[in-house]
């Protein structure tokens, strides 16, 4: 859900209880007030490495109550009491992707996609940018909770020590896309191909500290997330970049993006390095982004069908990737999550979520908020967890821990095939 666009005027150089929980109720600060990761310790038994693949469904009508308070008073997850795991149920996460999930990577390139600055991270624990694309958490952060995990840092941000990764890094980059050169004009970012390299980096480091043997099992049994694409619309597709239109029709390149990240995954690092399996994400419906209601002239709101079905059929063609993959590693478990079928579930039942505002970003200029990225404090709304997006292309915070929940247990609605997180990292399933 590479939700960077870059384009506009001011370019600028983004459950169910069982006996492993226990309710909490967080001082604040937050116990996970930073990125850096505490000392390891293995969770009590082991799983396969999974694979999450993100992109989101029908909710019921009185959905429960949510990691982020959708209030008048903003609550953050350190003030919500939760269900927490009592220790981790992973020893590590590992996360691949654009800016959807990037926790901070772009802060160290020369890029024009990057969100170190205020308000980006205003809602955040410390109420400072972290460099994710909103005004909160972005999902990662909430897996890595829900998981036992501290808040997972990015891999720019590591000095190089095991002691810094063993809790798991975060590849992601704003702007990058399963394409190369997908997200070019925006200057620097780290591919997808180049982050699965610093993953095999990361690999060798824990081979060289404790050996082959243990990095193996506990890459085995850790989590690693890929959330990526949505670049190769925002930044390829849609702009036609090499006239690109008139070579591939969408279904086409669809099936382009997913044979080369199934060949990313199955035929290179990935596998190499242990990693039993590995897929795509879903996306998510950016025909409703402010950004394309903007750019398209939306009269009253509607979101742009023609951008929407294209990532529909995108989706359908990752999740079949996805199940064939599983198949082919019949020792892996991985899911598919469903990201658009969350998103439009929140935006056609909106009130049931506690939104008011449904297509204009808290933060921007012009008709939606969609013309003029988000530059400023003074640009932003003043209450972020009534808007279902933070800028043209993210989702706030109150977004992002509803699709979080409904990933780790189909909370609110399922979108997670052929299981969700939570049961795929269960006894059960290792």
């Amino acid at each position: 859900m590479d939700l960077v666009s870059y384009k506009s005027l001011f370019q600028f150089c983004n459950f169910s209880v069982d006996s492993a929980y226990y309710n909490v109720l967080f001082p604040s600060p937050s116990p996970f007030p930073s990125r850096s990761p505490s000392s390891f310790a293995s969770p009590s038994s082991s799983h396969s490495l999974h694979l999450s693949f993100s992109s989101s469904s029908s909710c019921s009508s009185s959905p429960p109550p949510t990691l982020y308070s959708n209030s008048s008073s903003f609550l953050t997850v350190s003030e919500h009491p939760l269900l927490l795991p009592s220790i981790p149920l992973v020893p590590a996460l590992f996360i691949i992707g654009d800016s959807t999930v990037d926790c901070g990577n772009n802060n160290f390139v020369g890029t024009f996609a990057r969100a170190d600055r205020l308000p980006y991270g205003r809602d955040f624990d410390t109420h400072q940018p972290t460099g994710g694309f909103c005004n909160g958490r972005i999902p990662v952060d909430y897996f890595a909770l829900l998981l036992g995990l501290p808040l997972i840092p990015s891999y720019l941000s590591q000095s190089g020590s095991v002691n810094d990764m063993i809790r798991g890094v975060n590849y992601a980059s704003a702007g990058a896309g399963i394409i190369f050169t997908s997200g070019s004009e925006l200057g620097q970012r780290i591919s997808f191909t180049q982050q699965i390299q610093q993953f095999s980096d990361t690999l060798q480091l824990f081979i060289l500290s404790m050996g082959e043997e243990a990095a193996a099992d506990l890459i085995s049994k850790s989590v690693f997330y890929i959330s990526i694409g949505i670049n190769d619309y925002i930044h390829y597709y849609l702009r036609n970049v090499s006239n690109v239109q008139s070579v591939y029709t969408s279904w086409d390149f669809n099936h382009f993006l997913a044979s080369t990240v199934r060949q990313e995954i199955k035929e290179k690092e990935l596998v190499q390095s242990k990693c039993q399996e590995s897929g795509a994400d879903g996306m998510p419906p950016i025909g409703c982004a402010p950004h394309y209601l903007w750019r398209y002239r939306s009269e009253n709101g509607e979101c742009i069908e023609g951008i929407n079905n294209m990532i529909l059929e995108c989706n359908f063609v990752m999740r079949y990737m996805v199940e064939e993959l599983a198949q082919e590693l019949p020792d892996a478990n991985i899911i598919f999550c469903d990201v658009y079928e969350g998103s439009m579930d929140i935006i056609e039942n909106h009130l049931r979520y506690g939104f008011t505002v449904t297509t204009d970003a808290c933060c921007g200029l012009g008709k939606y908020k969609g013309w003029v990225m988000c530059l400023s404090p003074e640009m932003a709304c003043s209450k972020a967890f009534n808007h279902i997006w933070w800028d043209q292309y993210h989702p706030t915070d109150a977004v992002n821990a509803i699709l979080a929940e409904n990933v780790w247990s189909g909370l609110h609605s399922q979108m997670c095939y052929p299981m969700n997180l939570k049961g795929m990292v269960s006894p059960q399933h290792k």
